[in-house]
C-alpha cells in the first residue's frame, strides 16, 4: 500500500515539473507565465529566456527518470526493480535539493520552493519506507 502511494506521490512529482518545463522552455516568452516566475517585465524576460530554457530541461529530465525508475521499480524482476527504486529515489531527491537550493536564493523564494519540493519530499520519503517496509526495494502491490 505504501508502494502504491509512493508511486502516485512520485508521478505527481514528475507531472509538476514537467509542467514547470512547459512553463520554462515553452511558454517563457509569455507575460502570464514569466510574471509567475517574478520576472517584471518582457526586456527581462527576453533576457534570461535561454536560462528559463535551459532550467526548464533539468526538470524535465528529472521528470523523466522519476518516470522511467516507476515503471522499472514495477517490473518486478529483481535487478530491474532495485534499478528503478533507486532511480526513483536520486530523482526525487535531485528535486528536493533543488529546491532547497532555491531556498538559499532568497526568503522570496520560500514559497516557489515549497511548491517544486513538497511532492518529491513526500514521495521520497514513502518510497524509502516503502523499501524499508518491504525489507527489498520491491513495491508490495
Amino acid at each position: 500500500m505504501i508502494a502504491i502511494l509512493a508511486t502516485v506521490v512520485a508521478a505527481l512529482a514528475a507531472a509538476l515539473h514537467v509542467l514547470i518545463f512547459v512553463m520554462e522552455s515553452i511558454g517563457w516568452s509569455k507575460p502570464r507565465v514569466w510574471r509567475r516566475f517574478g520576472v517584471r517585465d518582457q526586456a527581462t524576460a527576453d533576457a534570461t529566456r535561454p536560462m528559463a530554457y535551459n532550467q526548464g530541461f533539468y526538470n524535465l529530465f528529472l521528470a523523466i527518470g522519476t518516470v522511467v525508475g516507476l515503471v522499472l521499480w514495477w517490473t518486478m524482476d529483481a535487478a530491474t526493480t532495485v534499478a528503478g527504486f533507486t532511480l526513483v529515489v536520486f530523482a526525487l531527491a535531485s528535486m528536493l535539493a533543488a529546491a532547497l537550493v532555491l531556498v538559499t536564493s532568497g526568503a522570496r523564494y520560500l514559497r516557489p520552493a515549497l511548491i517544486q519540493g513538497t511532492l518529491p519530499a513526500i514521495g521520497l520519503v514513502l518510497t524509502i519506507i516503502s523499501g524499508v517496509t518491504a525489507g527489498a526495494p520491491a513495491p508490495t502491490p
